[in-house]
Order: structure tokens, then sequence, then C-alpha cells
């Protein structure tokens, strides 16, 4: 599998995003909502390239890895987070990253009566970074990563308004359900890896096929 070192600014820019906008405070009220946007419409930019370099190549040569440094490493289990991109997730990116930066270029609008709007972008970013995480981490730890990342941005951007009774119950609901999934996905987890002995995406491929054996 070939290797490209770029994958990492997909997620990096919105996440810097998030984390410029928390830090700045007050500070960033007046641009941090074009800010995070266009951190959010530079992924995008990012994905269309990363997507007309895959088309460049062969088919059997369009997935491509980076890995970013060792997570994990206890005995025979280890993890490395690292990124996959192919032919499946590229799709995922470019939905997340376009209509992600849709929404922030409406929520401009929609949210410029709220003081707080500042918040708002900079949890929209981090939902955009989580999101990518999920479908683009290159095994299942990773992944558990992106979703719990997704469930924090999601409880965030539900209980915006948490001072009304209706939107923090619902924050609060969407937490509750989605821990449950994290149950089923950690279960899932474990299985794979005292089935198969690994939780990466390419171990398990090449495991899966003597796995009833």
């Amino acid at each position: 599998m070939q290797i490209n070192n770029g994958l990492v600014y997909l997620i990096a820019l919105p996440l810097a995003g998030a984390i410029i906008l928390l830090l700045a405070g007050r500070r960033a009220d007046k641009w941090g909502h074009i800010f995070a946007t266009l951190m959010s419409a530079s992924s995008f930019a990012v994905g269309l390239l990363q997507f007309s370099q895959m088309l460049a190549r062969p088919a059997e040569e369009r997935a491509v890895e980076q890995k970013l440094f060792e997570w994990i490493s206890v005995g025979s289990f280890q993890v490395d987070a690292g990124l996959l991109l192919d032919q499946l997730s590229i799709c995922f990116v470019l939905l997340i990253t376009g209509v992600g930066t849709l929404i922030h270029i409406y929520s401009i609008s929609y949210m410029s009566h709220d003081k707080d709007r500042r918040r708002f972008f900079a949890y929209l970013n981090l939902f955009i970074a989580a999101m990518l995480l999920l479908v683009l981490g290159n095994s299942f730890l990773n992944l558990y990563v992106g979703w719990e990342g997704v469930g924090l941005a999601s409880y965030l951007l539900i209980g915006f308004w948490n001072q009304k009774p209706a939107y923090a119950t619902a924050s609060k609901k969407a937490f509750i359900m989605n821990r449950v999934g994290d149950m089923g996905l950690s279960f899932a987890i474990m299985i794979a890896f005292a089935t198969l002995g690994t939780v990466s995406f390419a171990g398990i491929k090449e495991a899966a096929p003597n796995a009833s054996t």
C-alpha cells in the first residue's frame, strides 16, 4: 500500500480551527465564523486534491495510508495511530467536508444573532474533524476515537442552547444513546482481537479468510 503523508491535513485543519476558536475566546467573536468556514472549506479542498491523485493511479494502487505514531504496544497487541484512504472513504471525506462546509456557510446567517456563535462554529469544526477520523482511521481503535469525538460534538451541538430545557434534554438523550453504541462497538473490537489477533483493517482483511478454519 502506498504512503501518503498529506492525509493528516484533512483532519488537522478543522481540528485546529476548533482548538483555536475555543482558546481564543471572545477575541474571536468577530471572525470566528469565517475562520471556521475556511478551515472546513480547506479540508474539502485537500479532499478534492486527494481524489484527483487517486484517480491518476491504477485501481489496485488507489488505497493510501499514513502512519502517524505508535499508539499502543503491549506484548503482541500493537496499534498505530494512522489513516487509511481508499475508494470508499474518499466518498465520505468529500461528503463530510463538502456538506459540512455548506452547513458552515448557512450557519453564518442563521447564527448571526447569537453572541456565542464563535463557540458554535468551534463545535462544528470539531464535528467535521471527528467524522473524518471516524471514516479515515486505519483500525477499529482509531475509528472508536472518531466515534467518541462525534458523540461529544453531537452532544455539544444539540445542547448548544442548553438554557432551553428541550435542547438540554435532547442532548442528554443523544449522549446516553451514544454510550449504548459505545458498548456494542467495544465488544465488537474485543471479539475481533480475540478471534483474529488484530484490530487493524488490513490485518483483519488478511486474517478473516482463515477465521473459521
